[in-house]
């Protein structure tokens, strides 16, 4: 038979976080905590949303871009963050992959080369090589931030095409600094450099928020995409937001057109809903999300992990090297030995090795018992 696959989607693997979190149902009694989903409800604002929207029979296609009041109110948000971004401006898009994917595949050419951070979200990989971009990694420091000196080399030796950013970050939590989104925004202008500025965990951001999308004088030079899965934790319902200049945002159309037409119509009225009247639901979830935080933290540092204090989104990223074990190795192990699912660094490029991803969506309940489990299992190193 005819090899019919592309050459491209075979250089693509299943991501490790999702082989981890499938392995999970092949053993009764595992705690999980690989999954990046808050184990909150959906606000009732938004709920209602929904709900009133069905009955009212908006059940059609929206404009290609999304309801106008909802990308009014993505505008409102993004402003309380001292970014701007008109409502003509932002496309809603089925969740913050495809903004990715639709805002990649608008403007990587073949042989493009791609700087991504050396500890990242698998999906700009492999979006990268699916498109035939070419992905270079710049190097982070010990505490997750970005090396400055070396994303000048990086950008001296590759001229790329596109620099992702991703703060807070999945999966080391780590945030972005106001040194270093200064020292990024020059480096932006004096290169013309095209970022596409990830920031689905933007809401649960535990300092203060800085993004290089808060300097209008490089607008043009930004992509931002984000969403509603974590901040209103409704990752099933697939609904993201991408925001770029009018020539940006105007090529990402006809990708997100043809790709999946319109966001789902009900759960466009149901975000709506969120972002007018669920401001404290949100407050209320990022102060959950601390407490979990601090508990595994000082549950970690307890049982001997090197690790750095996450900032935003929900992960924590401690060290394993001084096990001598692959990550994907001690994180089977793990599982094997202890019914304790955790991600092995290894699931976020070649960086990520010598770590493991702990997140703490879940509740504190099963984070007691998981980083107990973890405990003994360390302890019997």
């Amino acid at each position: 038979m005819k090899d019919f696959i592309s050459s491209r989607v075979k250089s693509v693997e299943i991501s490790g976080i999702r082989k981890f979190y499938n392995l999970v149902s092949k053993y009764p009694g595992a705690i999980s905590l690989t999954i990046g989903q808050p184990d909150f409800g959906i606000p009732e604002e938004a709920e209602k949303g929904i709900i009133d929207s069905i009955k009212r029979g908006e059940t059609k296609y929206t404009a290609n871009s999304g309801i106008k009041p909802l990308r009014n109110q993505i505008s409102n948000y993004l402003k309380s963050l001292d970014i701007d971004f008109k409502e003509e401006e932002i496309i809603v898009t089925v969740g913050g992959s495809e903004g990715l994917y639709s805002s990649m595949t608008a403007v990587i050419n073949p042989g493009d080369y791609v700087l991504i951070p050396e500890i990242a979200y698998p999906a700009y990989e492999n979006i990268t090589k699916i498109l035939g971009g070419k992905a270079v990694y710049y190097k982070l420091n010990e505490d997750f931030s970005v090396d400055i000196a070396d994303l000048e080399e990086k950008i001296s030796k590759y001229d790329p095409k596109l620099l992702i950013l991703s703060f807070p970050s999945n999966p080391t939590g780590a945030v972005l600094s106001k040194d270093d989104r200064d020292s990024i925004y020059k480096i932006i202008k004096k290169n013309d450099l095209l970022v596409l500025s990830d920031e689905i965990y933007a809401s649960l951001c535990f300092s203060d928020f800085y993004s290089v999308s808060q300097y209008s004088e490089i607008k043009d030079n930004i992509i931002l995409v984000g969403g509603f899965s974590k901040m209103f934790s409704m990752t099933g319902l697939r609904l993201g937001f991408v925001a770029a200049s009018e020539c940006l945002i105007n090529n990402i159309l006809k990708v997100h057109q043809y790709n999946v037409s319109c966001a789902a119509s009900i759960v466009q009225y149901g975000a709506l809903e969120g972002l007018k009247n669920s401001s404290c639901f949100v407050e209320n979830m990022k102060k959950e999300f601390i407490r979990r935080r601090d508990f595994v933290y000082n549950s970690s540092r307890d049982m001997g992990l090197d690790v750095i204090m996450p900032k935003g989104a929900f992960y924590i990223f401690p060290s394993i090297k001084k096990f001598k074990m692959s990550s994907f190795d001690f994180a089977f192990d793990l599982l094997d030995k202890k019914n304790l699912a955790v991600v092995p660094g290894s699931a976020f490029s070649e960086g990520g090795e010598g770590y493991i991803r702990i997140s703490y969506a879940s509740s504190m309940d099963d984070l007691k018992l998981g980083m107990e489990r973890l405990r003994e299992y360390i302890n019997k190193k």
